[in-house]
């Protein structure tokens, strides 16, 4: 792994991981009931962050995307292994936990498959998966600037529990309860 490695312009890069996630993602959009895209999509209970926290946020999601774009695959490396088990693992979790979304009742808590190993299943995975390119590419940086969006991604995720417990009420309480919030003890 390097902290900065060159970037350039080809057909081996990060970009290919991430056009395969989001393919995969817009695939199993269009099995998705009306009700459930908008259950998925619904911000209404977000915490309103101010005007420039959000562009901050957008241009940090923005630079990951190019960097990962420009950055090659370390193929013949170890950490390529690596990178693309751990994205491999984050996307089918991911696809998993979103199969499991869109067959809930919309006027019920997600509470079953991966939702009872954590909360947050969905972002769990999306995190695990672009870990994985940031390992593939072989970037410390990369994987620095993951981390730091799943610390950012806190503030949000506490904010949609709160929506949950008003919309859900005592049934989401008692879920909160049982299971933990991201894995395992977290």
């Amino acid at each position: 792994m390097e902290l900065f490695p060159n970037l350039e312009i080809g057909l081996s890069s990060g970009w290919i991981l991430i056009v395969i996630f989001f393919g995969a993602y817009g695939t199993m959009l269009i099995f998705f009931p009306k009700k459930a895209i908008a259950r998925l999509y619904d911000r209404s209970g977000e915490i309103k962050h101010p005007p420039i926290r959000r562009l901050l946020v957008v241009v940090f999601v923005l630079l990951w995307f190019v960097y990962m774009g420009l950055t090659p695959l370390k193929i013949c490396d170890v950490v390529f292994v690596i990178g693309i088990s751990i994205y491999s693992l984050g996307l089918i979790g991911f696809l998993f936990a979103l199969e499991t979304f869109k067959n809930t009742p919309v006027d019920q808590p997600v509470t079953s498959g991966l939702y009872k190993i954590s909360r947050h299943p969905q972002q769990l995975a999306v995190s695990v998966s672009f870990l994985g390119i940031s390992i593939a590419i072989g970037s410390w940086a990369a994987f620095a600037l993951i981390i730091l969006g799943v610390i950012g991604a806190h503030k949000k995720i506490l904010a949609e529990e709160e929506a949950c417990l008003e919309q859900y009420g005592e049934s989401y309480k008692n879920y909160i309860e049982r299971i933990p919030r991201y894995f395992l003890f977290f």
